[in-house]
Protein backbone atom coordinates (compact mmCIF):
# COMPACT_ATOMS: atom_id res chain seq x y z
CA UNK A 1 0.00 0.00 0.00
CA UNK A 2 1.17 3.55 -0.70
CA UNK A 3 -0.13 5.10 2.47
CA UNK A 4 -3.23 5.03 4.59
CA UNK A 5 -6.44 4.35 2.65
CA UNK A 6 -9.39 6.61 3.37
CA UNK A 7 -12.93 5.33 2.99
CA UNK A 8 -15.06 8.31 2.13
CA UNK A 9 -17.98 7.09 4.25
CA UNK A 10 -15.79 7.51 7.35
CA UNK A 11 -13.93 10.59 6.20
CA UNK A 12 -16.93 12.81 5.50
CA UNK A 13 -17.24 15.70 3.09
CA UNK A 14 -14.79 18.50 2.41
CA UNK A 15 -15.96 22.07 2.90
CA UNK A 16 -14.89 24.28 0.04
CA UNK A 17 -15.62 27.96 0.26
CA UNK A 18 -13.62 31.15 0.08
CA UNK A 19 -10.78 29.65 2.09
CA UNK A 20 -7.09 29.07 1.42
CA UNK A 21 -7.49 26.88 -1.63
CA UNK A 22 -9.14 29.64 -3.64
CA UNK A 23 -6.59 31.31 -5.86
CA UNK A 24 -6.60 35.10 -5.55
CA UNK A 25 -4.96 38.06 -7.27
CA UNK A 26 -2.99 38.70 -4.09
CA UNK A 27 -1.33 35.31 -4.42
CA UNK A 28 -0.54 36.06 -8.08
CA UNK A 29 1.20 39.29 -7.08
CA UNK A 30 3.15 37.40 -4.43
CA UNK A 31 4.32 34.81 -6.97
CA UNK A 32 5.43 37.47 -9.44
CA UNK A 33 7.26 39.42 -6.74
CA UNK A 34 8.98 36.28 -5.51
CA UNK A 35 10.18 35.46 -9.02
CA UNK A 36 11.44 39.01 -9.62
CA UNK A 37 13.36 39.05 -6.34
CA UNK A 38 14.95 35.69 -7.18
CA UNK A 39 16.00 36.90 -10.63
CA UNK A 40 17.64 40.01 -9.17
CA UNK A 41 19.28 37.94 -6.44
CA UNK A 42 20.78 35.47 -8.91
CA UNK A 43 22.01 38.35 -11.07
CA UNK A 44 23.70 39.98 -8.08
CA UNK A 45 25.36 36.69 -7.16
CA UNK A 46 27.02 36.36 -10.55
CA UNK A 47 27.92 40.04 -10.65
CA UNK A 48 29.55 40.09 -7.22
CA UNK A 49 31.40 36.79 -7.63
CA UNK A 50 32.47 36.88 -11.27
CA UNK A 51 32.25 40.44 -12.58
CA UNK A 52 33.44 42.58 -9.70
CA UNK A 53 36.98 42.46 -11.11
CA UNK A 54 38.93 41.29 -14.13
CA UNK A 55 39.63 37.57 -14.14
CA UNK A 56 41.82 35.24 -16.11
CA UNK A 57 38.97 32.97 -17.19
CA UNK A 58 41.35 30.04 -17.67
CA UNK A 59 42.64 30.20 -14.09
CA UNK A 60 41.74 27.52 -11.55
CA UNK A 61 40.54 30.20 -9.14
CA UNK A 62 38.02 31.60 -11.65
CA UNK A 63 36.80 28.15 -12.69
CA UNK A 64 36.23 27.18 -9.05
CA UNK A 65 34.50 30.47 -8.29
CA UNK A 66 32.26 30.02 -11.33
CA UNK A 67 31.22 26.58 -10.05
CA UNK A 68 30.36 28.15 -6.69
CA UNK A 69 28.30 30.85 -8.41
CA UNK A 70 26.46 28.20 -10.43
CA UNK A 71 25.69 26.25 -7.26
CA UNK A 72 24.36 29.30 -5.40
CA UNK A 73 22.27 30.33 -8.40
CA UNK A 74 20.92 26.80 -8.82
CA UNK A 75 19.88 26.58 -5.16
CA UNK A 76 18.08 29.93 -5.37
CA UNK A 77 16.27 28.80 -8.53
CA UNK A 78 15.34 25.47 -6.90
CA UNK A 79 13.86 27.26 -3.91
CA UNK A 80 11.75 29.42 -6.23
CA UNK A 81 10.57 26.38 -8.22
CA UNK A 82 9.50 24.52 -5.08
CA UNK A 83 7.70 27.55 -3.67
CA UNK A 84 5.85 28.68 -6.80
CA UNK A 85 5.34 25.12 -8.16
CA UNK A 86 3.49 24.50 -11.45
CA UNK A 87 5.34 25.76 -14.51
CA UNK A 88 8.40 26.52 -12.39
CA UNK A 89 8.70 22.83 -11.55
CA UNK A 90 8.37 21.96 -15.25
CA UNK A 91 11.24 24.27 -16.26
CA UNK A 92 13.35 23.01 -13.36
CA UNK A 93 12.79 19.42 -14.45
CA UNK A 94 13.87 20.28 -18.00
CA UNK A 95 17.11 21.72 -16.64
CA UNK A 96 17.64 18.62 -14.50
CA UNK A 97 17.33 16.38 -17.56
CA UNK A 98 20.08 18.04 -19.62
CA UNK A 99 22.90 16.00 -18.13
CA UNK A 100 25.53 16.61 -20.78
CA UNK A 101 24.46 20.04 -21.92
CA UNK A 102 24.34 22.40 -18.91
CA UNK A 103 26.57 23.13 -15.90
CA UNK A 104 26.45 20.12 -13.58
CA UNK A 105 25.60 22.36 -10.61
CA UNK A 106 22.24 23.28 -12.18
CA UNK A 107 21.57 19.77 -13.49
CA UNK A 108 22.24 17.97 -10.19
CA UNK A 109 20.42 20.56 -8.08
CA UNK A 110 17.29 20.55 -10.26
CA UNK A 111 17.23 16.78 -10.63
CA UNK A 112 15.58 16.48 -7.21
CA UNK A 113 12.39 17.89 -8.78
CA UNK A 114 11.86 14.62 -10.69
CA UNK A 115 11.18 12.89 -7.35
CA UNK A 116 10.45 15.62 -4.85
CA UNK A 117 7.96 17.99 -6.44
CA UNK A 118 5.75 19.78 -3.86
CA UNK A 119 2.36 18.19 -3.11
CA UNK A 120 -1.16 19.58 -2.98
CA UNK A 121 -3.54 18.75 -0.15
CA UNK A 122 -6.44 16.30 -0.51
CA UNK A 123 -8.87 19.21 -0.16
CA UNK A 124 -7.34 20.81 -3.23
CA UNK A 125 -7.50 17.55 -5.18
CA UNK A 126 -11.11 16.89 -4.27
CA UNK A 127 -12.08 20.42 -5.28
CA UNK A 128 -10.85 19.74 -8.84
CA UNK A 129 -12.60 16.35 -8.96
CA UNK A 130 -15.90 17.89 -7.82
CA UNK A 131 -15.70 20.76 -10.30
CA UNK A 132 -14.90 18.53 -13.28
CA UNK A 133 -16.88 15.35 -12.63
CA UNK A 134 -19.83 17.05 -10.89
CA UNK A 135 -19.83 14.40 -8.17
CA UNK A 136 -18.35 13.98 -4.71
CA UNK A 137 -15.31 11.67 -4.60
CA UNK A 138 -17.14 9.16 -2.38
CA UNK A 139 -19.66 8.65 -5.19
CA UNK A 140 -16.88 7.79 -7.64
CA UNK A 141 -14.34 5.83 -5.62
CA UNK A 142 -14.60 3.15 -2.97
CA UNK A 143 -11.06 3.89 -1.75
CA UNK A 144 -8.57 6.69 -2.33
CA UNK A 145 -5.03 6.59 -0.93
CA UNK A 146 -3.87 9.72 0.84
CA UNK A 147 -0.20 9.47 -0.17
CA UNK A 148 0.42 10.21 -3.86
CA UNK A 149 2.14 7.65 -6.06
CA UNK A 150 3.95 10.59 -7.59
CA UNK A 151 3.85 14.35 -7.79
CA UNK A 152 4.87 16.11 -10.98
CA UNK A 153 5.04 19.68 -12.18
CA UNK A 154 1.43 19.83 -13.40
CA UNK A 155 -0.41 17.14 -11.46
CA UNK A 156 -0.19 14.40 -8.87
CA UNK A 157 -1.28 10.78 -9.04
CA UNK A 158 -3.07 8.71 -6.37
CA UNK A 159 -3.99 5.06 -6.24
CA UNK A 160 -7.72 4.40 -5.83
CA UNK A 161 -10.48 1.83 -6.33
CA UNK A 162 -13.61 2.29 -8.38
CA UNK A 163 -16.94 1.14 -6.97
CA UNK A 164 -16.58 -2.21 -8.80
CA UNK A 165 -13.20 -2.85 -7.12
CA UNK A 166 -11.03 -1.96 -10.13
CA UNK A 167 -7.64 -0.55 -9.11
CA UNK A 168 -6.92 2.73 -10.86
CA UNK A 169 -4.43 5.57 -10.87
CA UNK A 170 -6.10 8.99 -10.59
CA UNK A 171 -4.18 11.92 -12.03
CA UNK A 172 -5.43 15.30 -10.83
CA UNK A 173 -4.16 18.61 -12.16
CA UNK A 174 -2.88 21.20 -9.69
CA UNK A 175 -5.84 23.44 -8.85
CA UNK A 176 -4.04 26.74 -9.51
CA UNK A 177 -2.57 26.00 -12.95
CA UNK A 178 -5.16 27.53 -15.24
CA UNK A 179 -4.90 30.83 -13.35
CA UNK A 180 -1.11 31.01 -13.17
CA UNK A 181 0.36 29.61 -16.38
CA UNK A 182 0.56 32.81 -18.44
CA UNK A 183 1.94 34.93 -15.62
CA UNK A 184 4.38 32.22 -14.54
CA UNK A 185 5.77 31.81 -18.05
CA UNK A 186 6.42 35.55 -18.32
CA UNK A 187 8.18 35.52 -14.96
CA UNK A 188 10.34 32.53 -15.87
CA UNK A 189 11.28 34.28 -19.10
CA UNK A 190 12.39 37.35 -17.11
CA UNK A 191 14.55 35.17 -14.86
CA UNK A 192 16.19 33.42 -17.80
CA UNK A 193 16.82 36.76 -19.54
CA UNK A 194 18.40 38.26 -16.42
CA UNK A 195 20.67 35.25 -16.01
CA UNK A 196 21.68 35.35 -19.67
CA UNK A 197 22.62 39.05 -19.41
CA UNK A 198 24.71 38.77 -16.26
CA UNK A 199 26.18 35.47 -17.42
CA UNK A 200 26.27 35.45 -21.24
CA UNK A 201 27.16 31.76 -21.44
CA UNK A 202 23.79 30.90 -19.88
CA UNK A 203 21.50 31.17 -22.93
CA UNK A 204 18.24 29.37 -22.14
CA UNK A 205 15.58 31.22 -24.13
CA UNK A 206 15.04 28.03 -26.15
CA UNK A 207 13.87 26.31 -22.96
CA UNK A 208 11.29 29.02 -22.27
CA UNK A 209 10.10 28.88 -25.88
CA UNK A 210 9.67 25.11 -25.74
CA UNK A 211 7.80 25.24 -22.45
CA UNK A 212 5.46 28.00 -23.69
CA UNK A 213 4.72 26.04 -26.85
CA UNK A 214 3.98 22.75 -25.10
CA UNK A 215 2.39 23.68 -21.78
CA UNK A 216 -1.15 24.07 -23.14
CA UNK A 217 -0.97 20.57 -24.61
CA UNK A 218 0.26 19.06 -21.36
CA UNK A 219 -2.57 20.44 -19.25
CA UNK A 220 -5.22 18.87 -21.48
CA UNK A 221 -5.69 15.38 -20.04
CA UNK A 222 -8.15 14.45 -22.79
CA UNK A 223 -5.29 14.76 -25.26
CA UNK A 224 -3.07 12.74 -22.92
CA UNK A 225 -5.58 9.90 -22.94
CA UNK A 226 -5.81 10.02 -26.73
CA UNK A 227 -2.01 9.94 -27.01
CA UNK A 228 -1.91 6.87 -24.77
CA UNK A 229 -4.43 5.05 -26.95
CA UNK A 230 -2.58 6.03 -30.12
CA UNK A 231 0.73 4.66 -28.80
CA UNK A 232 -0.94 1.46 -27.56
CA UNK A 233 -2.33 0.90 -31.07
CA UNK A 234 0.93 1.92 -32.78
CA UNK A 235 2.94 -0.66 -30.83
CA UNK A 236 0.26 -3.32 -30.42
CA UNK A 237 2.66 -5.92 -31.82
CA UNK A 238 5.08 -5.29 -28.94
CA UNK A 239 3.77 -7.98 -26.60
CA UNK A 240 6.10 -6.79 -23.82
CA UNK A 241 4.86 -3.16 -23.88
CA UNK A 242 1.99 -1.99 -21.68
CA UNK A 243 0.21 1.35 -21.90
CA UNK A 244 -2.38 1.98 -19.15
CA UNK A 245 -6.03 1.76 -20.20
CA UNK A 246 -8.00 5.02 -19.94
CA UNK A 247 -11.35 5.10 -18.13
CA UNK A 248 -13.12 7.81 -20.12
CA UNK A 249 -16.26 7.88 -17.96
CA UNK A 250 -14.15 9.29 -15.13
CA UNK A 251 -11.82 11.51 -17.16
CA UNK A 252 -11.89 15.21 -18.04
CA UNK A 253 -9.47 17.90 -19.10
CA UNK A 254 -8.11 18.09 -15.52
CA UNK A 255 -8.78 14.58 -14.18
CA UNK A 256 -7.48 11.39 -15.80
CA UNK A 257 -8.40 7.96 -14.44
CA UNK A 258 -6.37 5.09 -15.85
CA UNK A 259 -5.46 1.50 -15.19
CA UNK A 260 -3.16 1.03 -12.18
CA UNK A 261 0.04 -0.72 -13.24
CA UNK A 262 2.37 -2.59 -10.90
CA UNK A 263 6.15 -2.59 -11.28
CA UNK A 264 9.43 -1.01 -10.31
CA UNK A 265 11.17 2.01 -11.79
CA UNK A 266 13.41 1.05 -14.69
CA UNK A 267 16.60 2.24 -12.97
CA UNK A 268 15.79 0.55 -9.64
CA UNK A 269 18.76 -1.84 -9.56
CA UNK A 270 17.52 -3.84 -6.58
CA UNK A 271 14.11 -4.39 -8.15
CA UNK A 272 15.70 -5.54 -11.41
CA UNK A 273 17.97 -8.00 -9.58
CA UNK A 274 15.30 -9.31 -7.22
CA UNK A 275 12.88 -10.00 -10.07
CA UNK A 276 15.57 -11.64 -12.22
CA UNK A 277 15.16 -9.14 -15.06
CA UNK A 278 17.87 -9.47 -17.69
CA UNK A 279 19.44 -5.97 -18.04
CA UNK A 280 20.54 -6.44 -21.66
CA UNK A 281 17.09 -7.60 -22.74
CA UNK A 282 15.50 -4.66 -20.89
CA UNK A 283 17.83 -2.08 -22.45
CA UNK A 284 17.30 -3.60 -25.89
CA UNK A 285 13.53 -3.28 -25.53
CA UNK A 286 13.70 0.34 -24.35
CA UNK A 287 16.14 1.26 -27.11
CA UNK A 288 13.89 -0.48 -29.64
CA UNK A 289 10.78 1.39 -28.43
CA UNK A 290 12.24 4.90 -28.45
CA UNK A 291 14.27 4.40 -31.64
CA UNK A 292 11.12 3.31 -33.47
CA UNK A 293 9.26 6.30 -32.06
CA UNK A 294 11.93 8.68 -33.33
CA UNK A 295 13.05 7.28 -36.66
CA UNK A 296 10.26 5.04 -37.90
CA UNK A 297 6.95 6.34 -36.49
CA UNK A 298 7.94 9.98 -35.97
CA UNK A 299 5.74 10.16 -32.86
CA UNK A 300 7.95 10.69 -29.81
CA UNK A 301 7.16 10.66 -26.09
CA UNK A 302 8.39 14.11 -25.04
CA UNK A 303 8.96 13.64 -21.31
CA UNK A 304 11.33 10.69 -21.13
CA UNK A 305 12.76 10.05 -17.66
CA UNK A 306 13.07 6.88 -15.55
CA UNK A 307 10.00 7.75 -13.46
CA UNK A 308 7.82 7.28 -16.55
CA UNK A 309 9.02 3.73 -17.25
CA UNK A 310 8.00 0.80 -15.04
CA UNK A 311 9.26 -2.78 -15.39
CA UNK A 312 7.63 -5.96 -14.10
CA UNK A 313 8.42 -9.66 -14.20
CA UNK A 314 6.57 -12.14 -12.02
CA UNK A 315 8.00 -15.63 -11.24
CA UNK A 316 5.89 -17.29 -13.96
CA UNK A 317 6.67 -14.71 -16.65
CA UNK A 318 9.10 -15.52 -19.46
CA UNK A 319 9.74 -11.91 -20.41
CA UNK A 320 9.82 -8.53 -18.72
CA UNK A 321 6.89 -6.16 -19.21
CA UNK A 322 7.71 -2.50 -19.82
CA UNK A 323 5.01 0.03 -18.88
CA UNK A 324 5.17 3.49 -20.42
CA UNK A 325 3.50 6.24 -18.38
CA UNK A 326 2.68 9.95 -18.76
CA UNK A 327 1.52 10.50 -22.32
CA UNK A 328 0.73 14.18 -21.93
CA UNK A 329 3.14 15.46 -24.55
CA UNK A 330 4.22 13.92 -27.83
CA UNK A 331 6.11 15.43 -30.74
CA UNK A 332 5.37 14.73 -34.41
CA UNK A 333 8.79 14.53 -36.05
CA UNK A 334 8.94 15.52 -39.70
CA UNK A 335 10.37 13.24 -42.38
CA UNK A 336 13.00 15.85 -43.22
CA UNK A 337 14.22 15.98 -39.63
CA UNK A 338 14.28 12.19 -39.27
CA UNK A 339 16.21 11.84 -42.55
CA UNK A 340 18.96 14.33 -41.67
CA UNK A 341 19.26 13.17 -38.06
CA UNK A 342 19.56 9.56 -39.26
CA UNK A 343 22.17 10.58 -41.82
CA UNK A 344 24.06 12.47 -39.12
CA UNK A 345 24.09 9.44 -36.84
CA UNK A 346 25.34 7.09 -39.55
CA UNK A 347 28.00 9.60 -40.64
CA UNK A 348 29.22 9.71 -37.02
CA UNK A 349 29.53 5.91 -37.06
CA UNK A 350 31.43 5.99 -40.37
CA UNK A 351 33.56 8.94 -39.14
CA UNK A 352 32.70 10.92 -42.26
CA UNK A 353 33.42 14.52 -41.18
CA UNK A 354 32.06 16.08 -44.37
CA UNK A 355 28.72 14.25 -44.03
CA UNK A 356 28.55 15.17 -40.33
CA UNK A 357 29.00 18.82 -41.23
CA UNK A 358 26.39 18.72 -44.02
CA UNK A 359 23.64 17.08 -41.96
CA UNK A 360 24.38 19.03 -38.78
CA UNK A 361 23.97 22.20 -40.82
CA UNK A 362 20.63 20.91 -42.15
CA UNK A 363 19.53 20.58 -38.51
CA UNK A 364 20.40 24.23 -37.79
CA UNK A 365 23.95 23.92 -36.48
CA UNK A 366 26.57 26.41 -37.60
CA UNK A 367 29.15 24.68 -39.83
CA UNK A 368 32.01 25.37 -37.41
CA UNK A 369 30.17 23.63 -34.55
CA UNK A 370 29.40 20.25 -36.14
CA UNK A 371 32.13 18.56 -34.05
CA UNK A 372 30.62 19.80 -30.81
CA UNK A 373 27.14 18.77 -31.93
CA UNK A 374 28.36 15.27 -32.78
CA UNK A 375 29.69 15.02 -29.22
CA UNK A 376 26.35 16.24 -27.84
CA UNK A 377 24.45 13.65 -29.89
CA UNK A 378 26.63 10.71 -28.83
CA UNK A 379 27.58 11.87 -25.34
CA UNK A 380 31.18 10.96 -26.15
CA UNK A 381 34.41 12.95 -26.68
CA UNK A 382 35.59 13.74 -30.19
CA UNK A 383 38.62 11.45 -29.76
CA UNK A 384 36.29 8.48 -29.26
CA UNK A 385 34.22 9.46 -32.30
CA UNK A 386 37.38 9.56 -34.43
CA UNK A 387 38.35 6.10 -33.18
CA UNK A 388 34.85 4.85 -33.99
CA UNK A 389 31.96 4.71 -31.54
CA UNK A 390 31.15 1.27 -32.94
CA UNK A 391 34.64 0.11 -32.01
CA UNK A 392 35.32 1.75 -28.67
CA UNK A 393 33.26 1.17 -25.57
CA UNK A 394 31.96 4.14 -23.57
CA UNK A 395 33.45 4.35 -20.09
CA UNK A 396 32.83 6.31 -16.90
CA UNK A 397 36.12 8.15 -17.45
CA UNK A 398 34.78 9.34 -20.82
CA UNK A 399 31.74 10.84 -19.14
CA UNK A 400 33.94 12.58 -16.58
CA UNK A 401 36.13 13.94 -19.37
CA UNK A 402 33.06 15.12 -21.27
CA UNK A 403 31.64 16.98 -18.26
CA UNK A 404 35.03 18.42 -17.25
CA UNK A 405 35.52 19.90 -20.70
CA UNK A 406 31.94 21.18 -21.00
CA UNK A 407 32.42 24.46 -19.06
CA UNK A 408 35.06 25.56 -21.57
CA UNK A 409 32.56 25.26 -24.43
CA UNK A 410 29.33 26.20 -22.63
CA UNK A 411 28.75 29.28 -24.79
CA UNK A 412 28.89 27.14 -27.94
CA UNK A 413 26.73 24.41 -26.38
CA UNK A 414 23.99 26.92 -25.61
CA UNK A 415 24.36 28.37 -29.14
CA UNK A 416 23.70 24.89 -30.53
CA UNK A 417 20.63 24.55 -28.32
CA UNK A 418 19.37 27.96 -29.42
CA UNK A 419 19.74 27.32 -33.16
CA UNK A 420 19.16 23.58 -33.60
CA UNK A 421 15.88 22.28 -35.00
CA UNK A 422 13.60 22.11 -31.94
CA UNK A 423 12.77 18.49 -32.72
CA UNK A 424 16.39 17.60 -31.96
CA UNK A 425 16.03 18.81 -28.36
CA UNK A 426 13.59 16.01 -27.64
CA UNK A 427 15.85 13.45 -29.27
CA UNK A 428 18.79 14.68 -27.16
CA UNK A 429 16.66 14.21 -24.04
CA UNK A 430 15.76 10.70 -25.17
CA UNK A 431 19.42 9.89 -25.83
CA UNK A 432 20.24 10.99 -22.29
CA UNK A 433 17.46 8.76 -20.92
CA UNK A 434 18.75 5.67 -22.74
CA UNK A 435 22.35 6.39 -21.71
CA UNK A 436 21.37 6.89 -18.06
CA UNK A 437 19.40 3.61 -18.00
CA UNK A 438 22.25 1.71 -19.64
CA UNK A 439 24.68 3.23 -17.16
CA UNK A 440 22.47 2.34 -14.16
CA UNK A 441 22.00 -1.25 -15.36
CA UNK A 442 25.65 -1.70 -16.31
CA UNK A 443 25.02 -2.38 -20.00
CA UNK A 444 26.37 0.73 -21.68
CA UNK A 445 29.76 -0.79 -22.50
CA UNK A 446 27.96 -3.36 -24.66
CA UNK A 447 26.26 -0.60 -26.67
CA UNK A 448 22.82 -2.21 -26.78
CA UNK A 449 21.07 1.08 -27.63
CA UNK A 450 23.67 1.86 -30.29
CA UNK A 451 22.71 -1.20 -32.36
CA UNK A 452 18.96 -0.73 -32.38
CA UNK A 453 19.26 3.02 -33.00
CA UNK A 454 21.51 2.39 -36.01
CA UNK A 455 19.02 -0.16 -37.37
CA UNK A 456 16.14 2.32 -37.09
CA UNK A 457 18.22 5.07 -38.73
CA UNK A 458 18.86 2.79 -41.68
CA UNK A 459 15.15 2.01 -41.95
CA UNK A 460 14.19 5.70 -41.78
CA UNK A 461 16.61 6.63 -44.57
CA UNK A 462 15.54 3.68 -46.70
CA UNK A 463 11.83 4.44 -46.33
CA UNK A 464 12.21 8.07 -47.39
CA UNK A 465 14.63 7.45 -50.27
CA UNK A 466 12.53 4.55 -51.54
CA UNK A 467 9.38 6.68 -51.52
CA UNK A 468 11.10 9.50 -53.42
CA UNK A 469 12.61 7.18 -56.06
CA UNK A 470 10.53 6.46 -59.19
CA UNK A 471 13.00 4.15 -60.94
CA UNK A 472 12.29 0.46 -60.28
CA UNK A 473 15.99 -0.33 -60.81
CA UNK A 474 17.10 2.23 -58.22
CA UNK A 475 14.43 1.04 -55.80
CA UNK A 476 15.79 -2.49 -56.18
CA UNK A 477 19.34 -1.25 -55.49
CA UNK A 478 18.13 0.63 -52.42
CA UNK A 479 16.42 -2.53 -51.15
CA UNK A 480 19.55 -4.65 -51.70
CA UNK A 481 21.76 -2.08 -50.01
CA UNK A 482 19.37 -1.77 -47.06
CA UNK A 483 19.13 -5.56 -46.65
CA UNK A 484 22.93 -5.92 -46.69
CA UNK A 485 23.37 -3.11 -44.16
CA UNK A 486 20.85 -4.69 -41.77
CA UNK A 487 22.55 -8.08 -42.22
CA UNK A 488 25.97 -6.62 -41.38
CA UNK A 489 24.52 -4.92 -38.31
CA UNK A 490 23.00 -8.25 -37.28
CA UNK A 491 26.39 -9.97 -37.63
CA UNK A 492 27.94 -7.23 -35.53
CA UNK A 493 25.26 -7.77 -32.88
CA UNK A 494 26.00 -11.51 -32.84
CA UNK A 495 29.69 -10.73 -32.43
CA UNK A 496 29.01 -8.45 -29.46
CA UNK A 497 26.78 -11.15 -27.94
CA UNK A 498 29.60 -13.70 -28.21
CA UNK A 499 32.05 -11.27 -26.64
CA UNK A 500 29.60 -10.63 -23.79
CA UNK A 501 29.13 -14.37 -23.17
CA UNK A 502 32.89 -15.05 -23.19
CA UNK A 503 33.48 -12.18 -20.76
CA UNK A 504 30.77 -13.45 -18.40
CA UNK A 505 32.17 -16.99 -18.41
CA UNK A 506 35.67 -15.63 -17.91
CA UNK A 507 34.52 -13.62 -14.90
CA UNK A 508 32.90 -16.74 -13.41
CA UNK A 509 35.85 -19.12 -13.89
CA UNK A 510 38.91 -16.94 -13.30
CA UNK A 511 40.09 -15.45 -10.07
CA UNK A 512 41.64 -12.00 -10.04
CA UNK A 513 45.39 -11.85 -9.93
CA UNK A 514 47.39 -9.14 -8.21
CA UNK A 515 50.89 -7.82 -8.32
CA UNK A 516 52.64 -7.62 -4.98
CA UNK A 517 55.69 -5.77 -3.77
CA UNK A 518 58.65 -7.24 -1.89
CA UNK A 519 56.64 -7.28 1.35
CA UNK A 520 53.70 -9.09 -0.21
CA UNK A 521 51.46 -6.01 -0.31
CA UNK A 522 49.05 -5.67 -3.21
CA UNK A 523 50.04 -3.05 -5.77
CA UNK A 524 46.94 -1.23 -7.01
Amino acid sequence: MFGRVIRYGLYGSVAVGSGAIVYSDDIAITRVSRAAITAIDIGRTYKSMLYSKEWDKTSKEYIELKKQAHQIGAEKLLKLCKTNKGVYIKVGQHIGALDYLLPSEYVMTMRVLHKDAPQNTLDELYKVIREDLKKDPEELFDEFETEPLGTASLAQVHKAKLKDGTEVAVKVQHFFLDKTIKTDMKCMEVIINVMSKVFPEFQMQWLVDETKKNIQKEIDFIQEGQNAERVADMFKNYSWLKVPKIYWDYSTKRVLVMEYCHGGQVNDIEYVKNHKIEPFDLCRKIGDLFSHMIFVEGFLHSDPHPGNILVRKEPGDKHVTVTLLDHGLYANLTEKFRYHYSKLWLSIISRDKEEMSVHAEQLGIRKELYILFACMVTGRPWESILKGIDRTKPTSSEKSQFQDELPHFLHYVTECLETVDRQALLVLKTNDLIRSIEHALGTREHMVGFQVMSKCCMKSIYNLEYKQQNSLWRRWLLSVNYTMSIFMLYIYGVYLGIVKTVQEKSNETTKPTFQTDAKGRVIL
